[in-house]
């Protein structure tokens, strides 16, 4: 598999950005990565000396600097969002603005450039209160929140740009991605960073609700391992594809492993459940394993070791 000259990670600061980063250029995927990133929510230092990538800070809504950026690029992996469902509630519009609006932004700067291979980021919250489970991706889509309604924008935007200017597209559902990197510290972190943030802190862990819900935990591993194969072999999907392994777990086996790991118990404090939450999420794997049959995905136990051990170079 020869390498890619040049790849573009909107978002590429983030999380999941700059892990996919690292793994781009530490796997020979591509010989360049440009990570592109306003910081409103990514951070320099997410890959600040890391071989092979450069940070470009701008804005997906800025159509014309994006388009230059993407001169020469081979594909683009577009993760940038407006991330969390209580931030769409609060403020609606810009999570439309930055998630749905945005993407056509990036859709008709890659028209612009002439690049034809893309990756998008949806979310498995576009299930919203279908109760079926597994997710599989033929399910209706029945989105509760407006970050989930502007998620269901993007897949649907890439892959009419597939079907009408022949874009090669994959549309990611990601499901509850993990791992280092993840930041806690605010109010709309994810919920393993908030645990173990608490959790080394010596702070009881919150919980929103009953502590029931349940949700296929994907390790930010994993993920960008997929990204990548898919992006290097230029593989094509005609709809969206779960990234996620057919993992359920619920909120409390998740503090019971984290108990375990860290070798004592762990104080909770339960508070009111979230609006626009989903009680319980699950993937079928079918699809995705039918792109990368061949991957071995990173378990709950060892990827939250992990990201114990990430966090603890922060003390």
């Amino acid at each position: 598999m020869t390498a890619l000259n040049k790849v573009v990670v909107t978002g590429g600061a983030g999380f999941i950005g700059a892990n996919l980063c690292r793994h781009l250029v530490e796997s020979g995927s591509a010989a360049e990565v440009v990570a592109f990133d306003n910081l409103s929510t990514g951070f320099a230092d997410n890959v600040s000396g890391l071989a092979g990538v450069t940070l470009v800070e701008g804005d997906i809504l800025d159509q014309p600097h994006l388009t230059e950026v993407l001169a020469g690029a081979d594909a683009v992996v577009h993760l940038a969002a407006r991330p969390s469902v209580p931030k769409s509630i609060e403020d609606p519009l810009a999570s439309h603005d930055a998630n749905a609006t945005g993407t056509i932004r990036v859709l008709e700067a890659m028209r612009g450039a002439g690049t034809k291979r893309v990756v998008v980021a949806s979310s498995s919250s576009v299930y919203g209160a279908n109760p079926t489970l597994p997710k599989v991706e033929t399910l209706t889509p029945m989105p509760v929140s407006p970050y989930a309604v502007s998620k269901l924008a993007t897949e649907a935007y890439a892959l009419s740009y597939q079907q009408v200017f022949g874009l090669e597209v994959v549309a990611f559902r990601f499901f509850n991605v993990f791992g280092p990197l993840q930041r806690a510290g605010h109010a709309y972190a994810a919920v393993v960073p908030a645990f173990v943030d608490a959790a080394l802190a010596g702070r009881p862990l919150p919980v929103h609700g009953d502590g029931g819900q349940t949700r296929d935990f994907t390790y930010v591993g994993s993920v960008a391992e997929v990204i990548t194969e898919v992006v290097a072999r230029g593989l094509t999907s005609p709809t969206p594809v779960n990234l996620a392994f057919g993992t359920r777990y619920s909120l409390l086996e998740v503090i019971a492993l984290l108990e375990s790991i860290l070798g004592h118990s762990l104080e909770r404090a339960h508070t009111d459940t979230r609006a626009g939450d989903v009680r319980d999420s699950q993937a079928d794997q079918s699809a995705v394993r039918a792109l990368v049959p061949d991957l071995e995905p990173v378990d709950l136990e060892t990827g939250l070791r992990q990201t114990i051990d990430w966090f603890r170079t922060l003390a």
